[in-house]
């Protein structure tokens, strides 16, 4: 950042010049990252080869395995990271920050990098990989563009977690009754507004501290559906824990793509709509007249309010909208991914898809992103931990959460919120 700085000349007058700050946050994590995996890659060497299995068994269209040499496709990529490790740094010592673009390079070779030597000697299915992942991350991203838009307006919405959980109980729970998958995903819906309505209530209208309301409803939700599943579900597991599930829709020509056909095109209708959800909130955020509002809202409320915006009325509305959408990634659980309820079944996916908000930047395809990489480094710790690598499993298991660390503390940096996010407005 540059930021003027006054200095006072020998006639009394005052000049503004500008103060350089080098941006070392990134480069000093890509040098990290690529001392780490040199020290790993020297210290246990793998097989002679990595094979990529890069067709699917559903497809058309035969695609031949991949087979690189491990050791020298390893060390070939560590080059290539130091380099771009240098350039970094060299932007850094120009006082310029780290453009995207070196950022997401940097990322994906680290990543393949460390598939080529974690899989030596066996078959690494790429399809596979990216369905899961793509799968995985499909709470998340309802989860992100529910905080961006809470956030958005004013409202920070650290009750993402109990939105999810109550989402997936109410859809297994009515698609069970019904027998109707869509009849489910609106009661999924209801119930992430439910979350999202008592959230409002209390942090707009009571002025209670939005992280607090946001942390114990999050405890309340996951002890009232632990006490429903308890008493309800467990005695009639067979009429109200069975709930009818959405099948996959098969997009013809467009799922016979080699590679991301199979991923993108064959999916179930909750996947689906998260791509149309996607794109009208983004669109909606930036180029209509409710984004506009919503956005005055959460950085200038008394200007908003000098306009006529009716500033909490505002906020309601959209910290109820973003339950609704929450709530559908609470219904991927129960009506795609498990075939039933279980006790805090979202595992803590709500606090991943705020890390998603925050690392995101508070915009809609930025957090999309960042979500599908969290359910990218989930896959691929599934997949790693199914192949004979070297790597304990109690250190896979950390994967998923230190790339959450690594994004947000690392590769965010200084970034700053809707500047009215959290704070209660009061008229006049």
């Amino acid at each position: 950042m540059s930021a003027p700085a006054p200095a006072l000349e020998s006639d009394g007058t005052i000049q503004l010049s500008v103060v350089k700050t080098r941006h070392l946050k990134t480069p000093v994590v890509f040098g990290v990252v690529v001392v780490l995996m040199a020290v790993l890659f020297l210290l246990v060497p793998r097989g002679v080869t990595t094979t990529f299995r890069l067709g699917d068994a559903t497809s058309s269209i035969a695609v031949p395995n991949l087979a690189v040499p491990t050791g020298l496709t390893s060390w070939l990529m560590i080059v290539v990271l130091v380099v771009l490790a240098a350039l970094a740094a060299w932007n850094a010592w120009n006082y310029r920050k780290t453009p995207l673009w070196l950022t997401t390079v940097f990322a994906i070779l680290a990543v393949v990098a460390f598939i080529v030597w974690a899989a030596a000697g066996g078959t690494f299915p790429v399809t596979s990989l990216l369905f899961g992942a793509v799968s995985l991350s499909v709470p998340l991203v309802f989860g992100a563009l529910g905080g961006v838009i809470g956030e958005r307006v004013g409202v920070v919405n650290v009750a993402i977690e109990g939105q999810l959980l109550l989402g997936a109980f109410s859809a297994a729970l009515l698609s069970s009754i019904t027998g109707n998958p869509l009849i489910g995903l609106v009661g999924a819906m209801v119930g992430g507004v439910l979350v999202s309505f008592v959230l409002a209530a209390f942090a707009i209208k009571y002025l209670v501290d939005q992280v607090i309301v946001g942390v114990v409803l999050n405890v309340l939700v996951t002890g009232l559906t632990g006490f429903l599943y308890g008493a309800l579900l467990v005695p009639n597991e067979d009429t109200l824990n069975r709930p009818e599930r959405f099948g996959r829709i098969e997009i013809p020509f467009l799922s016979e793509i080699p590679i991301i056909g199979p991923v993108l095109f064959n999916q179930t209708i909750i996947v689906y709509l998260m791509y149309i959800t996607v794109a009208i909130v983004s669109w909606g955020l930036y180029r209509t007249r409710w984004g506009l509002r919503l956005r005055a809202v959460g950085e200038h409320p008394q200007a908003a309010d000098t306009v006529g915006i009716k500033v909490n009325a505002t906020r309601f509305w959209n910290v109820s909208l973003a339950g609704a959408i929450t709530g559908i990634g609470g219904a991927y659980f129960t009506l795609v991914s498990v075939p039933q309820f279980g006790k805090e079944m979202t595992a803590g996916l709500g606090f991943i898809a705020l890390a998603a908000v925050i690392f995101g930047r508070w915009d809609p395809i930025r957090a999309t992103l960042a979500a599908l990489l969290f359910g990218f480094a989930t896959n691929l710790q599934n997949q790693l931990t199914v192949l004979d690598t070297p790597i304990p499993s109690e250190f896979m298991l950390m994967l998923p959460y230190v790339v959450t660390i690594l994004a947000v503390a690392g590769f965010a940096g200084q970034i700053r919120g809707p500047a009215a996010s959290g704070k209660p407005y009061i008229k006049g």
